[in-house]
């Protein structure tokens, strides 16, 4: 049974899960942004690491550095000295302030000594559109909606933000493999249990949810979304959380995104 608990970037939903009885009959679908960037954002009423008992990563979805098809450049290293020469007059849309498509660029303009100016949108649609349109030159996309402009012919992807390289764009180079070692930003949705929840109960969820990211009827269901299957352990899930929470605090931080 689905109990849909919408509001304030999920974290009602999140502490609606914190208090719930761990008993392993309350369990929470967590996207990376209330449990990382949320946090980092507003005062919230719960602690990612301390209130919650991952489970299963069930997928990733990295992001897709996309340029408008007039823009003359067709690497990232292209990109780099075209945005460089441009002396910060150019601009990228985002699908709002503090989306994660606007933290991952600023996270990369940072990481590539850059500047460009954030034009946000309410959302990541109308920011592609103006970028199709040729207002906006680049941005960084989820790749359901990149995958749809490039295979019109309307932008061009120069590289994909995960540490690898997705199935679904595997001739696309990615941003670490581009010069930028290290750079490994996506985004997740995975399954988490309230804290306390008894060992035995959170393996057993865990065994089940790996064997459902490998059903190839499910999986290829992910991948429909843009989504990478992964299914890991509670150990790798929460090294995960472990390594994004601070990733995504310094992204706010460049992105000067103010604290509510």
């Amino acid at each position: 049974m689905v109990e849909n608990r919408p509001g304030a970037g999920g974290a009602i939903a999140a502490e609606m899960v914190k208090r719930a009885t761990p008993d392993g009959y309350t369990l929470f679908i967590a996207a990376l942004p209330v449990m990382a960037v949320v946090p980092a954002m507003q005062k919230v009423r719960y602690d990612s690491q301390n209130d919650f008992a991952p489970i299963s990563n069930i997928g990733t979805n990295p992001f897709a550095l996309v340029v408008n098809k007039d823009i003359p450049v067709k690497t990232l290293k292209e990109f780099v000295e075209y945005v460089r020469s441009s002396k910060g007059q150019l601009v990228y849309g985002s699908a709002g302030v503090g989306s994660l498509n606007h933290l991952s660029m600023a996270l990369f303009l940072k990481r590539a000594g850059i500047e460009m100016t954030h034009v946000p949108y309410k959302g990541n649609a109308p920011a592609m559109s103006d970028m199709v349109a040729g207002h906006v030159p680049a941005m960084f996309s989820n790749l359901s909606d990149a995958l749809t402009q490039v295979a019109g012919g309307n932008v061009r992807m120069l590289a994909i933000s995960s540490e690898k390289r997705s199935p679904l764009t595997a001739d696309v180079p990615t941003v670490a493999e581009s010069g930028y070692p290290n750079f490994n930003v996506l985004t997740w949705n995975g399954l988490m249990a309230p804290a306390r929840t008894p060992p035995e109960i959170i393996d057993r969820i865990a065994k089940e949810m790996a064997a459902a990211v490998k059903d190839p009827k499910f999986a290829a269901q992910l991948l429909n979304y843009g989504v990478d299957p992964l299914g890991d352990t509670p150990a790798e899930y929460a090294a995960t959380l472990a390594k994004d929470i601070p990733l995504w605090a310094e992204a706010v931080q460049i992105a000067g995104v103010q604290q509510q």
